[in-house]
């Protein structure tokens, strides 16, 4: 079989050098090149080289759409409103896009739809083995439990992350919004300052730190009156999001248009999780 082409958009980023080097890293795949923002200071250099490996003979351009046109996926862990237009890139192309983007809204999730009735995209919050199966969990100890059990969600991150709650924060306080049947967005308790009176019976709070060169940090906490239960997930090397990025390209690779998740990709998405 011929080398899977991946492409990744962002290359000069954190996590976009740990992707290039994955794909490097992944028998049976091949780096199809690399793009940034126009500004960058990256453009022009070789892709190999930003990311350690040496030479490839591939600069980074500016130009996703010829990207996307080399390519059978392509690699996005950019910023949403890019992230949208990669999607509309992915879809005129027939290309696989993955997309561990954090931040995403309403507006770039119905683009990653409409871009999906044409190819294959995986979208998720986060993309290590370990997150997911904590957001299956947290759905099934959700289900499992009244509403006597307050629900928190506690996350921290780097200084440079800019957006808050974190998307996996999110992931996992709707799993578990799901896990109980209720509307997240009704029940979700996103910022507490000042007097803001007891807590409300139901809700899913939020508390978010900012410190560091943190990877990522997410603990959910089920409080009742005499006992807690905590369950949480530490990444110490964004190596494993990289990992999971390519693992996704690999699954989606032949499969019919549509919009997945990880749970899809680890075979977690059958309700048994």
């Amino acid at each position: 079989m011929a080398e899977f082409r991946i492409g990744v958009v962002g290359c000069a980023g954190h996590m976009g050098v740990m992707l290039v080097r994955q794909v490097v890293a992944t028998e049976g795949c091949a780096l199809a090149g690399g793009t940034e923002r126009p500004d960058s200071p990256a453009l022009g250099r070789d892709v190999g080289e930003l990311a350690g490996l040496g030479p490839t003979g591939m600069t980074v351009g500016d130009a996703p759409a010829e990207l996307f046109s080399r390519s059978d996926a392509v690699l996005d862990f950019t910023v949403p409103a890019a992230t949208a237009e990669h999607a509309r890139l992915a879809a005129a192309a027939g290309v696989v896009l993955v997309v561990g983007t954090t931040g995403i809204e309403a507006e770039h999730e119905a683009a990653l739809r409409r871009a999906a009735e044409r190819t294959a995209i995986v979208h998720g919050a986060n993309m290590s083995l370990g997150v997911n199966l904590l957001i299956a969990l947290t759905r099934q100890v959700a289900a499992r439990l009244g509403d006597e059990f307050d629900i928190e969600i506690l996350e921290m991150h780097h200084r440079r992350k800019v957006d808050a709650p974190s998307g996996t924060a999110l992931a996992l306080g709707r799993a578990a919004a799901e896990g109980r049947g209720v509307d997240h967005d009704a029940v979700a308790a996103r910022g507490r300052d000042g007097i803001t009176g007891p807590r409300r019976r139901g809700d899913i709070g939020y508390a978010v730190l900012r410190g560091g060169n943190v990877v990522g940090e997410h603990t959910v906490v089920f409080a009742a009156d005499g006992e807690r239960i905590e369950l949480g997930h530490k990444s110490a090397d964004r190596a494993v999001f990289a990992r999971g990025a390519v693992s996704a390209a690999l699954w989606a690779r032949g499969r019919p248009a549509g919009l997945y998740g990880m749970a899809d990709v680890l075979g977690l998405a059958d309700g048994s999780g």
